[in-house]
């Protein structure tokens, strides 16, 4: 199977894509966290941001199993584990800025933006540091470019 043999939409909770890499899409955000699988599986049990110890313990693991994935070789692997330490980020944002983390009133008017939660607010900080850091190691950044070039290649096929 070919990226250019498959013609699903990404996410696709039903592909492997540890097996089936070329059936990624790197995509925005934190698009497919909920759906790309083994890594799915692999990365949601580590993620929190109830507390600042659970939070704290979250980057180290997401971080560790980064490092994993990026001394096997699998970029998909080190892009969504990057995706689920951005999840972390804009979550705990969300909660810091706003009550209970919803943007919206029981009336479906928009919140003002404030400092609701300022413990939210330093698990993002904490977030941010371990997204950057990722975002900015040299190993991901070949290996997106990689990845985009070999999608491209095949694609043109």
């Amino acid at each position: 199977m070919t990226g250019s043999e498959v013609n699903v939409s990404f996410p696709d909770a039903s592909i492997d894509y540890r097996r089936h890499p070329e059936c990624y899409r790197i995509g925005h955000g934190e698009r497919g966290v909920f759906h790309v699988q083994p890594y799915k599986d692999e990365l949601l049990p580590l993620w929190a941001i109830r507390n600042e110890a659970d939070a704290r313990q979250a980057i180290e693991d997401l971080s560790a199993r980064y490092r994993a994935y990026r001394e096997q070789d699998d970029f998909v692997g080190m892009d969504m584990a990057r995706k689920y330490l951005q999840m972390g980020y804009t979550r705990a944002r969300r909660y810091a800025r706003y009550p209970g983390g919803r943007k919206k009133d029981a009336d479906g008017s928009l919140r003002q933006p404030g400092n609701a939660d300022p413990e939210k607010a330093r698990i993002a900080e904490r977030y941010q540091v371990a997204l950057d850091a990722v975002r900015s190691d040299d190993a991901y950044l070949r290996a997106k470019r990689d990845y985009q070039r070999r999608r491209k290649a095949d694609r043109r096929r």
